[in-house]
């Protein structure tokens, strides 16, 4: 069977296969985005924007992709010229072959060709999908000066530019000093990592690596350098051998390396770029001064329902967050809990219409196409609940707004805890240990086990661990949703 590649691209657009109209075996647009860290998300996310944006309005902005270490995308990609195909699922299936990637380079072993390809004039922005770790910063959100990675960056930088540096930070700072020497603007840097303030951290952490070994160039920075704030949102599972497989039935063609998502994607960027950019907003990117709005928009109206879902779809006997939502009286629950706590506890940027995005995600919720799992959602909860659900039961309780429903959600997460410890299960979450130990004393006596629930001081700050009206609600819950434990999917309670 054939390759994807460049030669195949006419074949498939006479078959109605929806693929590149902007570039062939002979013509392809110039490089203007270096990404670094060309992962699944990248792919079905920017990747993708960037090629609508090159599909309806052209340019010069193809994409060269750029892996710090790994091998993978390179390997898959570098035989079929950078295309991959793309299936977006949902109850009903599409497809489209993306060609805005046209290089893949492996920084540890083409460093060179990496620093020539940032420090060309063509070479107008570099995005990023690093993971939070791959920023080096310490817990204030800072560069971590100790971080031993960043220490030999910094010492190699110290002798000579063009050494090969190891971390995202050292090499994007070396090929900025490149470009201040050869008389060139900064390329803007687009963090497209789901973490808050996100351009903010990264312009301080690129300005602090260039003041550890030039003034000049970290003043230059200070002036020139645009980071624009973003959120990306987007489910992309991982491929696996069923979808090369879908995708061959449906092309007729061999592709290494296809990527999955679910229909909705999101994608809010600071209104600070260059005038010189890709059309992405004509491919529905949201260009505003309120990245920080949308972002709590997400924290609230997807993250915390997500959660809730998972820790009472846990206690239900549910498997996905599709089976979780089979249930009418938890989707009437959750409902509730958005209408009567979590919209009125905020105020939506003037671009969003806070009802309609929540149905919007509630219908992602839906989607029997993706396979989330609600023991995976459960993770770490001792990190996400001081950041998805206890920030709106504060708000609430200074607003002298109803608690009820966050109480709940709050209570089957302690469930959950004490439900991973009667079954003897793995508990994942960084305080596992000492969660599992608190839970260990419970003993269904109401007042006792939420006074054990508020002693975990990781989660729960005193002042809020000491508040009555929380208290109480949180006990009101737990004599309703105890019987969870026992009698699962039988109960009805926990929906009053």
């Amino acid at each position: 069977m054939k390759l994807l590649c460049d030669k195949s691209l006419h074949e498939l657009a006479n078959k109605g296969v929806d693929v590149p109209t902007y570039r062939s075996e002979h013509h392809k647009p110039e490089i203007g985005i270096v990404h670094i860290g060309p992962g699944a998300f990248f792919r079905g996310h920017q990747a993708w924007y960037t090629h609508q944006a090159l599909q309806s309005q052209g340019g010069d902005w193809s994409i060269s992709a750029v892996s710090m270490r790994s091998t993978g995308v390179s390997d898959a990609l570098t035989p079929q010229n950078g295309l991959y195909s793309l299936a977006q699922l949902d109850s009903k299936n599409s497809y489209q072959v993306v060609g805005s990637i046209t290089e893949v380079l492996i920084a540890t072993q083409q460093y060179k060709a990496v620093i020539e390809r940032l420090s060309t004039p063509n070479t107008k922005f570099v995005t990023l999908t690093i993971t939070e770790k791959g920023y080096c910063l310490n817990n204030e959100g800072h560069l971590d000066l100790t971080h031993s990675e960043i220490i030999q960056d910094l010492a190699t930088a110290k002798e000579s530019n063009s050494a090969q540096a190891i971390t995202a930070v050292g090499m994007l700072t070396n090929a900025l000093a490149i470009r201040k020497t050869k008389g060139l603007a900064p390329f803007c840097i687009v963090s497209c990592d789901n973490i808050t303030d996100n351009g903010k951290k990264l312009r301080a952490a690129v300005i602090q690596f260039a003041q550890a070994f030039d003034n000049d160039l970290a003043d230059w920075l200070s002036k020139y350098l645009i980071c624009p704030c973003t959120m990306v949102d987007s489910i992309t599972p991982a491929t696996d051998d069923s979808l090369r497989e879908l995708i061959e039935e449906e092309f007729s063609i061999k592709d290494n390396w296809p990527i999955k998502r679910e229909s909705f994607l999101q994608w809010i960027i600071e209104d600070c770029l260059p005038e010189d950019r890709p059309a992405w907003e004509a491919a529905g990117a949201v260009l505003t001064s309120d990245v920080e709005g949308f972002e709590n928009a997400k924290l609230r109206l997807l993250n915390c329902p997500h959660s809730t879902l998972a820790y009472i779809g846990v206690l239900l006997g549910c498997e996905t967050v599709f089976d979780a939502m089979q249930k009418p009286n938890l989707v009437a629950f959750i409902e509730k809990m958005v209408d009567e706590e979590i919209i009125p506890s905020f105020i939506s940027p003037k671009e969003l219409d806070a009802k309609a995005y929540s149905n919007e995600i509630l219908e992602r919720f839906r989607n029997p196409a993706i396979r989330h799992l609600l023991a995976q959602i459960a993770w770490d909860g001792s990190q996400k609940l001081p950041m998805r659900i206890l920030p709106i039961i504060e708000q609430n309780l200074n607003d002298k707004r109803s608690i009820a429903s966050l109480s709940g959600a709050i209570v089957a997460w302690f469930l959950f805890l004490r439900k991973r410890y009667i079954e003897k299960e793995e508990l994942v979450d960084p305080l596992s240990d000492n969660l599992l130990k608190k839970v260990s004393l419970c003993n269904n006596d109401i007042e006792h086990d939420i006074q054990i629930l508020c002693s975990i001081e990781q989660v729960f700050k005193p002042e809020l661990a000491q508040n009555q009206h929380f208290i109480k609600s949180l006990q009101n819950k737990y004599k309703l949703m105890l019987p969870l434990l026992s009698e699962g999917d039988s109960t009805e309670a926990i929906f009053v």
